[in-house]
């Protein structure tokens, strides 16, 4: 597998595949930010995308984009959306997203789009959800805002989706990656506070229910063991039980993905 890009998926899907699936081409790399405004790093992620669409083109790969299943593309949702749509993006990243989707769609390329939830694991940037809400445990003093939900991902779910996918010759298709369990922040900051033996002085941000729900059932219907190793109740336990270690060593230069 040919992989653009260098941060956390990248490293991830490099670890996973290596030589294998030699006709595929995976761009992990875009804006970083779901916050981000600035047009240049949009503008960079969408002229990376025409030039490996044309080397797909030119040399008959195939593409494995990863896009978004977050709030950026499906908004908060009292039901799980699924990839049909019609979609209205509420935020910039996620119309580029979905922009860019609509592109390689119409490309003529042979292609698979993954809509990637809250992917969690080695590797991970420190800025990124559960390693700040690990620090900030750590160190006594967390923000919760209240009624936030996630959905977190292990990214080792996520190489396994992309494995059965391209090894199923899964093509032309637009597919959620995720938990399918939104978690309360809340939760997650007291799961942290148990496993690490301590009680930070939590600073409340008042706010309603926000939850995005991303639709899993074409996701089961084509990786029918996807999670199979935990019931939905413990993912969020099995996930701090992996890499709670991994956030909290004095360096993460580890060498290896933790095993299940």
């Amino acid at each position: 597998m040919r992989i653009i890009g260098d941060g956390f998926l990248a490293r991830n899907l490099g670890e996973a595949f290596g030589d294998r699936f030699p006709d595929v081409t995976a761009i992990a790399s875009g804006v970083s930010s779901t916050a981000t405004t600035a047009p240049s790093e949009y503008d960079r992620e969408a002229g990376l995308l025409y030039e490996v669409l044309e080397e797909c083109r030119t040399a008959g790969r195939r593409l494995l984009f990863l896009s978004t299943a977050s709030f950026s593309m499906y908004g908060f949702t009292d039901e799980a959306v699924s990839e049909a749509g019609p979609l209205r993006p509420p935020t910039t990243y996620g119309r580029h997203k979905l922009a860019l989707e609509s592109v390689v769609r119409s490309s003529g390329v042979d292609h698979l789009i993954l809509r990637v939830s809250h992917a969690v694991g080695h590797h991970q940037r420190p800025h990124q959800l559960l390693p700040t809400l690990v620090r900030h445990v750590s160190e006594g003093r967390v923000t919760v805002h209240q009624g936030a939900h996630r959905d977190l991902l292990d990214v080792r779910d996520l190489v396994h989706a992309v494995d059965r996918l391209l090894a199923d010759g899964v093509s032309g298709e637009v597919v959620n990656v995720a938990s399918g369990v939104p978690q309360p922040v809340e939760a997650i900051v007291a799961a942290i506070e148990d496993r690490l033996g301590v009680t930070a002085h939590r600073v409340l941000r008042p706010g309603p229910t926000a939850v995005t729900r991303a639709a899993v059932g074409r996701l089961r219907q084509l990786v029918p063991d996807f999670r199979a190793a935990f019931a939905d109740p413990e993912y969020l336990g099995a996930l701090l039980d992996a890499y709670l270690p991994y956030y909290t060593a004095p360096s993460r230069d580890l060498t290896a993905l933790p095993s299940r």
